[in-house]
C-alpha cells in the first residue's frame, strides 16, 4: 500500500545519483507541466544553478535540507532527507508542502 500517493504533500524519491525513484500525485502535479512522471530522469536535469551545485552537494555528504520558499503566493516547507537501506546510502527523499504564512510554533517543556 502507498499510503502518500493521493497524500496532499508532494513526494520525490531519488536514488545516491539523483535518478528520480518515484514520485506520488502531488509531485507529478507540482512538478510537470503534462502530468506525466519524471520517474527515470536525473534531478540534475531538473535543476538550474544554484540549485543545481546544492543538489551534488546533498548527493555527496548525505545532510538533511531544510528550507521554505515563496512562489505564486504559495509558502512551503521543503524537507530533503537521505534514505538508507541496510545502512548503505541510497538517496533523497523530498517532501514539498504548503503552509500558512503565519503559523503557531509551540515549545513544548518536559513535565516536571
Amino acid at each position: 500500500m502507498n499510503f502518500f500517493k493521493e497524500a496532499p504533500i508532494s513526494v520525490t524519491v531519488c536514488d545516491k545519483d539523483g535518478k528520480i525513484l518515484d514520485m506520488n500525485d502531488k509531485s507529478i502535479s507540482t512538478f510537470t507541466k503534462d502530468g506525466k512522471s519524471l520517474v527515470g530522469n536525473s534531478l540534475l536535469d531538473c535543476h538550474p544553478e544554484p540549485a543545481r551545485t546544492k543538489l551534488l552537494g546533498l548527493l555527496e555528504n548525505h545532510n538533511v535540507n531544510v528550507y521554505t520558499i515563496e512562489k505564486n503566493g504559495i509558502k512551503k516547507m521543503i524537507y530533503q532527507m537521505p534514505w538508507y537501506e541496510n545502512g548503505d546510502f541510497g538517496g533523497y527523499i523530498e517532501l514539498s508542502m504548503e503552509i500558512p504564512f503565519e503559523m503557531p510554533h509551540y515549545v513544548r517543556q518536559p513535565k516536571q
